[in-house]
This record gives C-alpha cells, sequence and structure tokens, in this order.
C-alpha cells in the first residue's frame, strides 16, 4: 500500500469495499475534522489577543538582606595552634561565647609571664622618668642660686668699680692740688732767690723754700702714682666685672645643658614607657585572642580548621558560623540587555528550589507556588559571570516567604514587565527584540514601537 512497487495495488483493488475503509474514507468525517479546525483557528486568533505580561527570567540563590547576617567564617587575627574546641558542629552559639582555644606559635611571646615581666619594665621606666623630673627640678633650683649669686657679684663688683672710679676722681683732684702746691712754691722760690738777690732774705730761708719745693715735687710724684694706681684699680674692677660674668655664665650654661639633657633623657624614658604599655596592651590583648569567640548569635555550620594541634596563619579561616537572625533575600542575575528595564521597587515572583509550583510566567495570577518580591538594590558593576546582580526583598503585601527556606538554596525569578497582547510577545520572540522599554509610574514613559 506505500506504493513502493511497479504494481500499484491502490489502482487495481477499492478500499472502499471494505468495512474498515468504508469508515475511513466516508465523506462526513472529513466534515467534522474541517469543523475541529475551523474553532482550533478561531480559538488560536482569540488567543493572540490575550493579555500577556512581559516578564525577564533568571536563576538565583536564597540570601540574606544586610551583609552581617550572611553566613560568615570566624579567623584568628593571630598565627597560633589549636589547643581546645568548645562546640560542636551544629551547636547554637551567643554572641561571645568561646569557640575554641589557641596557643602561641611565635618565639618571642612563648613567656607566659611576658605581661607582668612588661608591667615591671613599665614602673622601671617610669621610676626613671621621675628620677630626671626631680633632677630636672634640681637643675632649675641650682640655676636660680647661680642667677642670684650673679646679680649679687656684678652688684658688688660694679659698687667696686664706682668706688675704683670715686677714688680716681678724688686722686685726681689731689694731684691737682698737689700741682697748684708745687707751682706756688716754685714762685715762692723764685721770689725768695730775688729777695735773696738783694739781700733781703738769708740763705737758710731761701734753702728751707728749696727744701719745701722738693717735697711737694715728690709729693706731685707719689699723687700721680696715687692717680694711676686708682685708674688701674678701675681698670681691674672692670675686668672682674666681666669675669664674673663670663664665669656665672659659664656656671648657668653648664646647668642648663646639664637640665636640658636630662629633660631630654626624661623624654626618651618617657617614650619609652608609652611604648611599652602600648606593648603591654598589645601582649593583653594576644592573650585575649587565644580564645576565639563567636561574633554574633549564629549557629556552628562547619569547622574549617579541625582537630588537635593544628596550626594556622592569621587571618586563616577556622570555622563557619550562620546567623540566628536574618532577613531573607534572593540574590539573582539578568542580562546586560534587560538591566535597563529593571527599577527599584519592581514586583517579582519566585519560585523556590523544592517547593511544588505551577509557573505561567505572561500570566503571574494564575501561577501556583510563587511568592512575591521586590527588587531593592541593583548592582552597578557587571559580575564574574557577565551579568548584572540584582537583590529582591520580600513583598509584604504579598504571602510570607516559607520558614523552612535556607540561605544557599537556588530560586527561579520571573520579573515582571508590561503585559502586551500574545501575538505581539510571540512576534518579538521570533524577531530576537527585547521586551518595551518602560518607566515606572511616575516618571516619564519611553517606548519604543516595533514596526
Amino acid at each position: 500500500m506505500l506504493n513502493i512497487s511497479n504494481n500499484p495495488l491502490n489502482k487495481k483493488v477499492d478500499l472502499k469495499h471494505y468495512k474498515s475503509g468504508e469508515k475511513v474514507f466516508h465523506k462526513r468525517h472529513f466534515k467534522h475534522f474541517n469543523r475541529f479546525l475551523m474553532a482550533f483557528a478561531i480559538a488560536g486568533v482569540i488567543i493572540l489577543f490575550l493579555p500577556w505580561t512581559q516578564n525577564i527570567n533568571s536563576r538565583g540563590k536564597v540570601t540574606t538582606l544586610t551583609p552581617d547576617q550572611r553566613p560568615q567564617t570566624i579567623q584568628s587575627p593571630i598565627p597560633g595552634r589549636i589547643e581546645k574546641w568548645f562546640v560542636r558542629e551544629g551547636d547554637q552559639v551567643k554572641k561571645g561565647d568561646t569557640i575554641l582555644f589557641i596557643s602561641e606559635i611565635k618565639n618571642e611571646y612563648f613567656d607566659p609571664n611576658l605581661v607582668n615581666r612588661t608591667g615591671q619594665q613599665i614602673k622601671a621606666k617610669e621610676a626613671s622618668v621621675s628620677s630626671y623630673g626631680f633632677k630636672v627640678n634640681s637643675l632649675n633650683n641650682q640655676i636660680a642660686a647661680l642667677k642670684r649669686e650673679r646679680k649679687l657679684k656684678l652688684e658688688q663688683a660694679e659698687n667696686k668699680l664706682l668706688q675704683s672710679r670715686y677714688k680716681v676722681q678724688s686722686d685726681s683732684i689731689d694731684l691737682e692740688a698737689v700741682k697748684i702746691d708745687l707751682s706756688i712754691a716754685q714762685r715762692q722760690i723764685s721770689a725768695f732767690q730775688g729777695l735773696y738777690d738783694e739781700g733781703l732774705k738769708s740763705l737758710t730761708e731761701l734753702e728751707e723754700k728749696r727744701s719745701k719745693f722738693q717735697e711737694k715735687q715728690a709729693k706731685l710724684i707719689s699723687q700721680e702714682n696715687k692717680y694711676l694706681a686708682s685708674q688701674n684699680e678701675v681698670i681691674n674692677a672692670k675686668i672682674e666685672l666681666n669675669r664674673i660674668g663670663a664665669d656665672y655664665m659659664n656656671k648657668i650654661s653648664k646647668a642648663e645643658s646639664d637640665k636640658f639633657t636630662a629633660e631630654s633623657n626624661g623624654f626618651d624614658a618617657e617614650a619609652q614607657v608609652t611604648k611599652l604599655e602600648s606593648d603591654f596592651t598589645s601582649y593583653e590583648m594576644r592573650n585575649d585572642m587565644y580564645y576565639v569567640r563567636a561574633p554574633q548569635n549564629g549557629f556552628i555550620n562547619k569547622a574549617i580548621k579541625g582537630g588537635i594541634g593544628e596550626t594556622f596563619k592569621e587571618g586563616e579561616q577556622l570555622v563557619g558560623i550562620m546567623p540566628a537572625n536574618y532577613d531573607l533575600a534572593v540574590e539573582t542575575y539578568v542580562d546586560p540587555i534587560d538591566l535597563p528595564l529593571v527599577h527599584i521597587g519592581e514586583e517579582v515572583r519566585v519560585q523556590f528550589d523544592g517547593w511544588p509550583a505551577i509557573v505561567f510566567s505572561g500570566w503571574p495570577n494564575i501561577s501556583y507556588g510563587t511568592y512575591g518580591a521586590k527588587v531593592v538594590a541593583i548592582e552597578n558593576f557587571i559580575s564574574e559571570n557577565g551579568k548584572f546582580r540584582i537583590l529582591l526583598a520580600p513583598d509584604e503585601t504579598d504571602h510570607e516567604w516559607p520558614e523552612a527556606i535556607r540561605v544557599g538554596s537556588g530560586a527561579m525569578t520571573i520579573a515582571l514587565l508590561e503585559d502586551v497582547p500574545i501575538w505581539f510577545e510571540l512576534w518579538r520572540k521570533l524577531n530576537g527584540f527585547p521586551p518595551n522599554y518602560y518607566q515606572p509610574e511616575g516618571n516619564a514613559s519611553t517606548k519604543t514601537d516595533k514596526k
């Protein structure tokens, strides 16, 4: 009957003479089939004009709304060796509970009395600082005493200089008086010599006058010596005055130098005290870090470093913890071409893995097993998978999300866009056009017509 033979039986045998052929090739069957096709075509045309909600489908996973509620690992800021575990995997812990105890592995921290010894060093250095302070005070007192003594000595030297000047002035007056007496005696000798020559005076009187004149000359020389000695005393007084100033300046400078040295040593000791106090605080904090504690309430997920005696470096992950209190969210990704269509506050339907659902992506009201969500954050930089990250939070006006959902489980998201006829959506899909570009209510509407 396949007409593959050179002897066509369909022309020799009439199938209508058989019951089966009579039933199959009867004309009324074609009539029913044509009616069926007509009804199907009419229904198809009607369906083409039904509304269809444009959407963006993507895969995601359950996460938390804020970063501090997401699963985290606990690290130790110092290297060490595990000595004792205080929890098991799956245990619930509260903030501050001890998870494990570690010991030191660095040589410089092996001393068990390191904190006490550092405290003793601090006390010794503080005593040294106090000693330098006392020495500075003593030197200040010494400097003040030297300045007072210098003042008195200078006053004494100035008085002596003034006395020497007065003595010079007195000797100068006496010298002038002697000079006057000498000139008087010389005139008297001249007068007596004339009288002697005239015979009016005797030789004895003349010799007496000459003797007095010589005495006056001797007195003049003696007075000149006194005058020069007085001037020399003035010079010596000035020299003494300068010497006293220079001497006490050296003494005061030396005392001030010792003072500055003591102050410098004191500052250096204070710096050492500050450094030792910093070391002391660091050692105390380091001792406290030997106990690894829970940063918040949660559950122990997994011990990344297990066993006893296992060593680790600073910053290395030790144990994973899941916060006890968290707000669920869904992390999903959209293609760059769909990013302009997603806005903050956009409605999204979410289907969680493990929850049965009947999904009609274009008819969200008919879908079953999906939950409402809204866009709360849109990443501005593309992720490593070549898509943009979107964060969804539960829609408070919709059904609550299942309580049994766990962070990390998968989810399917359907972002609801604009309502269009089904024929338009089919035409868009066939041509590979993106969904209509639009803005949420309240913003300027921008649409691209497809012609």
